[in-house]
Parts: structure tokens; sequence; C-alpha cells
């Protein structure tokens, strides 16, 4: 099952939510307003909704879990003016989504591009956000020749792609910025490409998704997480982008942080071992929202 919502971001944009299972059953004789806390999951740059399907699900099992296709993604509006694609646009559409779809008090589950959007947006809206889980994001600057090997990435791609066995195999085997071969890397973007009559494009443009980028690789954000009051579990890929030590860092600076690894994985961790990452975060969701007497 997977439903769509309509919320409405700032500037007007039309952003996608959905829903991948069915929220818990309300528990006899609960009190007003005590239902199934919300849990609101931010995919990373050129992620969408969709990666998160499987967590999701597991998810509501005791959750109402809400993923949201952020502006210039998946289904939602890809505004053309590089001005809609700054910082504060993502985060006041996060706000949005909690506020819009009565998800707050909630917990905010982001990787990458979308934990930043998560961590800024706990900072600025404390009364929204329960608890915050960081997914391979670092919090220091990444600076202007990061920048020109992301551009570099892109003008490589292959597009079109013939096929979507041609994406997967590309992302998956050939890239040359990839060490060694990944077939869950593969899947990953076969999710993001739509068929054109040319064959397989990716929904986003590369140039906006530069645009994004740039609105955070230039600044430093230890300040935001600093501000973070919720308790909050930074989680890393053993091989992904985040190292151990600005992890820690991150957990030291968090005032109410936690560290968690998973082994075996890359950037993408809760699409590389779905199994490790449900271990690694369930615990931390289940101290903060126990079960509900029933």
């Amino acid at each position: 099952m997977a439903r769509r919502i309509d919320v409405i971001g700032t500037g007007g944009v039309r952003l996608a939510a959905w829903e991948f299972g069915d929220p818990p059953k309300p528990v006899a004789g609960a009190a007003a307003g005590e239902g199934a806390p919300g849990v609101l999951l931010l995919h990373g740059l050129m992620g969408r909704a969709s990666h998160w399907a499987a967590t999701a699900r597991w998810l509501s099992e005791r959750h109402r879990a809400v993923a949201l296709d952020q502006r210039g993604h998946g289904r939602s509006d890809k505004p053309g003016d590089a001005d809609a694609y700054t910082r504060e646009a993502y985060v006041e559409d996060a706000e949005a989504a909690l506020e819009q779809l009565g998800l707050g008090p909630a917990v905010l589950i982001g990787h990458a591009m979308g934990a930043l959007t998560a961590w800024q947006l706990a900072a600025k809206r404390p009364d929204l956000v329960r608890g915050l889980v960081i997914c391979d994001m670092r919090a220091s600057a990444l600076g202007a020749a990061s920048q020109r090997v992301w551009g570099e990435w892109f003008r490589a791609w292959p597009v079109p792609f013939a096929t979507l066995a041609d994406v997967r195999k590309w992302f998956g085997e050939d890239d040359p910025w990839v060490e060694r071969p990944n077939p869950a890397r593969g899947e990953f973007y076969a999710e993001v490409m739509a068929e054109s009559p040319d064959g397989w494009r990716p929904v986003f443009a590369p140039d906006r998704m530069l645009t994004s980028r740039e609105a955070w690789v230039y600044d430093a954000h230890w300040e935001e997480l600093a501000q973070v009051r919720c308790p909050a579990l930074v989680v890393r890929g053993l091989d992904g982008e985040l190292g151990r030590a600005e992890a820690q860092e991150m957990v030291r600076v968090l005032p109410r942080g936690r560290y968690a690894e998973v082994a075996d994985a890359g950037h993408l961790v809760h699409y590389d071992q779905p199994d490790a990452w449900r271990a690694a975060v369930e615990p931390f969701l289940d101290a903060l929202c126990p079960p509900l007497p029933g």
C-alpha cells in the first residue's frame, strides 16, 4: 500500500508525501491525543520517498510514518528557479509537512541532505520534534573541490540509458566513482529514473541538484547541531561518507547525542543493509516512544 498525501510547501510548491503502511489502530482506552507517534522520513539529495518504503513499513507497526518527496525530487514540484532550492526552503517544507499532516511532535529520520534538513528543523522548531536520527551526513564544510567533483560526476552519466538494466549496471558496477560493485546502489538509482522517448533519464534536473548541494557544502553546520535539544542518534555506514571521528564529534556536540554504526554498509545505509539499519535504529525509537498499553 502506498498512499499519497499532497502538502503545500513554502512558496506554494506542491509536495508529495507518502504512507507505505497502515498506521497502527488506536488502542482501546487510550487518552485523547495518545495516538501513534509520528515519524517524518527525509531522503537525501537525488533520492525519493520510495527509498524509505521498507523502513516506513516496519515503522508503521507502531508509528504513523510518512516519507516526503522533497522539492525537486520524486513526484513533488520541481521549480525552475534556482533560488527555490535554498536551505530555508527545504527546512520550511519539512516544517509544513509536520504541521499539515498533524505529525508533530515527531521523530525526524533523515539521510544525507535530509538529515541536515532534519537537524536544522529540530533546532528551529523544538516543539515539533521529539527525536532525531541523522544518517550519514557530515556537519563539516565540504568545500569547492567537493562541488567540482560532483559536477564532473553528473557530466559523466551516460544519459539517456537504454534500459533500466543499463542504469543498474552503470551505477552498481561501471561508475568510475564506485570502488567496488554494489548492486544496491544500482537499484537505488533505478528508482530515480523515468522513461522518456529516447531512453531513461533522472526524474530530477542535475543542475538543480548541484544548486541544492551548493546551499550547504560551503558552510559547516556545527552550530545548528549544538542547538538540537531532543534525543538524537547519529548513524554511519562503516564505508560511508561520514567518518567515525567526525560522527563521534557530532555526538559530543549534540546535547543528547548517541552513536551507532552499520557494518558492511556504504553511504546508502538504510538501502544497503536494511536489517542492520533497523537493528541500529529501533532501540532508539523504542526508548523515545514506548509501546502504548494494550
